[in-house]
């Protein structure tokens, strides 16, 4: 096991390699550059536009342009952001204990309900609390998040029930370190409620679904007929069967957690990651745009590797593949 991790760790190299190569690409490509809007700015001197592509190297080539960045990734320089006027690891390092701590607990929010309510769905299958659930998640689905964002903004700005939107009340600093939590946790509820609210209907179908099927299997029936008890049957024969996809997704979510929260982010006004990506791409600025996408990458193979390993630990009949 020790081995097949130190692999897959060292094959992320090439893997970020790639994918950040071909991002570069496709970004460089694209009409202008981040000095674009300073062109047509009387205030910039031709002088001063050259000086500036100098020092961001837009006068060389895309694969020079490209190298340089690797180099100054391995040097921990993230390069500079020309919208936000700051170096890019000190901007996401200001917002991304942000969007962690709302996509973490929408995450957590999510799988805590999902999961109990899809297999109840399937231990009620086609009952009345089936079909209830079911009306909810399809409700769900159809409801956009931003929508649904929007609503709930207005019904406690006029309620005065919860903070409408932001990350803290006025007069966080001097609050007590107890109501300091207390006030972001309240901050938190909305834009939580809704990433988890949108996100969780697919995960009570297909928890459904597969728990549905490992319910119908003949060796699940012939273990009721024998009389062996039903958590006992459930336990042994049918969870861990079932939960085999979901870890898959479990995988595939934590590489989501920097991205999946942007736009509830942005309408929410939560001081993450989302609002600053979205002006970065339209500003074309390149470097923190490609630090983003690089932390996403890095997040996507350590998500499915550790959904490999759980996969191993709760089935012994899967092998990772040495080769």
């Amino acid at each position: 096991m020790g081995r097949v991790i130190l692999r897959r760790l060292f094959t992320m190299v090439p893997l970020l390699l790639l994918m950040s190569f071909f991002t570069f690409l496709f970004l460089s490509l694209a009409p202008g550059n981040f000095l674009s809007s300073i062109r047509m700015n009387p205030a910039y001197s031709e002088e001063t536009i050259e000086m500036l592509e100098k020092q961001y190297h837009l006068d060389k080539d895309i694969v020079t342009r490209y190298l340089i960045w690797i180099k100054d990734i391995v040097r921990l320089d993230f390069g500079y952001s020309f919208t936000f006027k700051r170096p890019v690891g000190e901007i996401i390092g200001s917002r991304l204990l942000y969007t962690l701590l709302l996509s973490f607990s929408a995450f957590l929010f999510t799988w805590l309900i999902a999961i109990p309510l899809g297999i109840i769905c399937a231990l009620n299958r086609n009952k009345f609390l089936d079909k209830f659930i079911s009306i909810f998640t399809f409700a769900s689905l159809s409801m956009p998040s931003f929508f649904l964002a929007l609503i709930l903004l207005y019904f406690v700005s006029i309620t005065n029930i919860l903070p409408a939107g932001g990350f803290s009340s006025p007069g966080f600093e001097d609050m007590s370190l107890i109501n300091k939590i207390l006030d972001v946790l309240k901050h938190l509820i909305i834009p939580t409620f809704v990433i988890g609210i949108t996100s969780m209907a697919g995960l009570i179908r297909i928890t459904r679904g597969n728990f549905s099927e490992i319910l119908s299997k003949e060796y699940v029936i012939a273990a009721k007929a024998r009389g062996i008890g039903n958590f006992r049957v459930f336990y042994l024969h049918v969870l861990k069967n079932a939960i085999n996809p979901l870890i898959t997704i479990f995988g595939y979510n934590i590489s989501s957690l920097l991205s999946g929260a942007a736009l509830t982010e942005i309408i929410c006004s939560w001081p993450g990651l989302g609002s600053i990506m979205l002006q970065a791409a339209r500003s074309q600025d390149i470097y923190l745009v490609m630090t983003s996408m690089l932390i996403g990458g890095v997040m996507l193979i350590l998500g499915n590797l550790t959904a490999d390993i759980l996969l191993v630990f709760n089935d012994k009949r899967i092998k990772i593949q040495t080769a």
